[in-house]
């Protein structure tokens, strides 16, 4: 970009060159090349800068050019931030080199370092895209999060709120919190804008805080389908219940004050990595929120991350979970959705763009119980809308929801034991008419999503339309892969007369950890292609054994993500090879293995995968001893004496 398109981009009206040629030397701004060493405390090789900004807020834009920069030019761009500092002391500065012979640039902001350069900024943009970039003050801090988390939830249950109800209510708290930040113009966390705050809520009486939080819900939800519901769940599961009626604004002050100052500060909402965190906080309290049946539990962050980078989530992709619990499939992706879109080399309008069609037209979740929807709706507003196509219902009743939804991509984690009066009678044929649960583990809800998507596709082809595959990632019990009974083997069949198995990965032991205990895989199938070619073969599907993914068990604090030596996070290596493993259908002795299965077979990797013998050791094999010795004395095989 050459330097005229450059101050046109930017903003002509705030060029402050001051010497020909449009420069800006800070020589000339200091008096004296005497005074401007005085001021620096060093002689600069550099002092003429390319292109200078600043607007009425003390923004300064500084841009150097080159042709094409290299690593080395960073040295000159910093001379003339510490000159723009020493001149300009109290100026928000934001750095950026820029090449002429194509649009690449490198920014920062206020400093010239790993830590403060702006990997998503791609594109040179405007003055007031730059501004923004100082309205959002904070860093963040996962670590810090994670632990007054734990703290929070402390204080919580000193104020009797319940269990159940402390993710809805944190949920809930912090929209409120963002609100009053935006209308009382607060960009910043400091002592003083604490102060203000508590001073603010401490002349209010409980009453008033609770008002406010419903009048901030019910201004998010304007526009959203079902507002009156929503509003109404809010009312009875949260405003309305007893022990929070009973918060006094001293509690109130105490608890809002905890979430600014210990919460809110460490996360940058505009941030990928911010929007992480909040997801991890807002989670956190989900594993307190069982569902209504005790054998269900909401899917750990990390793993719907693994599932959504599975199936290939970007930009473009329509994303729909027909249970979706709080939501937690749907703001993983489309927080990716959004962070792919922050990696293109699109000036800030356009990202803006095309973040609304993600929040509003690619998020579609269906919830029956109650206390999960409304979850699911905070959650979403908590994360930028996306709440409009979150619908209360049963899937099975949803054919409409799911064609407006025309996904791309579908990710689920559904009941593995539903009651069986939910679900429709032609799915039923051959259960037991006294049956108490779903025999099928859960497959029954894959079945009536490849069905609705099976008409969809026959519909395509008679219009002359191509046949839309949609790929598919399930969390079901490993039950459900095994196969043992004729409902799940009849159920497996099925579903591959239509839908094509890509892969089954083996999950960690105690997933749901402190949640439900049922052992998970994680089936991936594209929807549309049948299992069986067209000349009557059948591809291999890929089997990860992936038992070991870096948390580690802690007390009050569910699985917990670790961390090497370096604070480099374990599991992100290793969902990298798992990912890597998968997308080049590698085989690896111990973890993985390719093979060629129908609805019969069991579609577990342990059945296929060879045995990695290098890494057994005596414990492996005293582990084996112990465990069998167990398993007779439960079977009554052989007594302790």
């Amino acid at each position: 970009m050459d330097r005229v398109s450059m101050v046109n981009r930017v903003g002509v009206g705030y060029l402050t060159a001051n010497i020909e040629g449009g420069e800006y030397s800070y020589v000339q701004e200091a008096g004296s090349r005497e005074a401007l060493i005085t001021m620096l405390g060093f002689a600069p090789t550099h002092f003429k800068l390319d292109i200078r900004f600043e607007n009425h807020n003390d923004v300064v834009v500084l841009i150097e050019t080159k042709q094409n920069f290299t690593d080395a030019d960073e040295d000159q761009l910093r001379e003339y931030l510490a000159e723009e500092k020493a001149l300009h002391y109290g100026k928000k500065i934001i750095c950026i080199l820029a090449n002429t012979a194509n649009d690449r640039i490198r920014v920062w902001k206020s400093e010239m370092d790993d830590t403060h350069l702006l990997r998503d900024e791609t594109v040179l943009d405007t003055m007031e895209h730059y501004e923004s970039l100082f309205t959002e003050n904070r860093q963040n801090d996962r670590e810090r999060v994670l632990k007054n988390t734990y703290t929070l939830n402390e204080t919580l249950h000193k104020k009797d709120i319940d269990e159940k109800l402390r993710s809805q209510f944190v949920g809930t708290t912090l929209l409120y919190i963002k609100d009053v930040f935006r209308t009382r113009g607060i960009s910043e966390i400091t002592d003083e804008t604490r102060a203000e705050l508590r001073s603010y809520w401490g002349n209010l009486d409980a009453r008033q805080i609770r008002s406010g939080i419903e009048g901030t819900l019910d201004g998010l939800l304007d526009g959203s389908d079902n507002k009156a519901l929503k509003v109404a769940l809010l009312q009875r599961n949260v405003l309305n219940d007893q022990k929070v009626k009973k918060l006094t604004t001293v509690d109130w002050v105490q608890i809002l004050d905890e979430i600014v100052g210990n919460i809110y500060k460490y996360i940058n909402t505009n941030s990928s990595e911010g929007q992480d965190i909040l997801n991890l906080f807002f989670i956190a309290f989900n594993k307190y929120t069982g569902k209504a049946d005790k054998n269900q539990a909401f899917t750990p962050d990390h793993i719907t991350n693994f599932m959504c980078r599975a199936t290939g989530v970007d930009r473009n992709k329509r994303l729909f979970d027909g249970t979706c619990g709080s939501g937690a499939f749907l703001v993983q992706g489309m927080v990716l959705e959004l962070a792919d879109i922050n990696r293109q080399r699109l000036v800030e309008s356009e990202k803006d763009r095309l973040r609304q069609i993600v929040t509003r037209e690619h998020v579609f979740g269906i919830e029956v119980e109650e206390k999960a929807y409304g979850l699911a709706t905070t959650n979403m507003l908590i994360h930028g809308d996306g709440n409009s196509n979150i619908k209360k219902a049963n899937l099975f009743d949803s054919e409409a929801f799911l064609r407006q939804a025309d996904p791309d991509i579908i990710l689920m984690n559904p009941p593995y034991n539903a009651k069986p009066i939910t679900i429709p009678e032609r799915y039923k044929v051959g259960w037991k008419a006294d049956a108490k649960e779903d025999p099928t583990k859960g497959l029954v809800f894959l079945k009536f999503i490849s069905d609705v998507i099976k008409r969809m596709n026959q519909e395509r082809i008679d219009a002359g339309q191509p046949v839309k595959e949609v790929k598919t990632a399930i969390l079901l019990p490993v039950s459900a892969a095994i196969g043992t009974s004729s409902y799940i083997s009849d159920m497996k069949a099925a579903l591959l007369e239509d839908n094509s198995l890509e892969a089954v990965f083996t999950l960690p032991n105690e997933i749901f950890y402190p949640g439900a205990s049922a052992n998970a895989c994680c089936m991936i199938f594209t929807l549309g292609r049948p299992h069986m070619n067209p000349d009557g073969t059948t591809n291999r599907t890929f089997f990860g054994y992936f038992k070991e993914d870096g948390h580690k068990k802690k007390k009050n604090l569910g699985r917990v993500e670790q961390f090497d030596s370096d604070n480099n996070s374990i599991w992100k290596q290793i969902e990298d090879k798992w990912l890597d493993l998968y997308r080049n259908k590698t085989v690896e002795d111990g973890i993985s293995a390719m093979q060629v299965v129908s609805g019969n077979d069991e579609w577990l990797c342990e059945a296929y995968m060879k045995t990695d013998y290098s890494k057994l050791c005596e414990a492996d094999f005293q582990q084996t001893l112990n465990n069998y010795l167990a398993y007779q004395i439960k079977e009554g095989k052989i007594y302790e004496s």
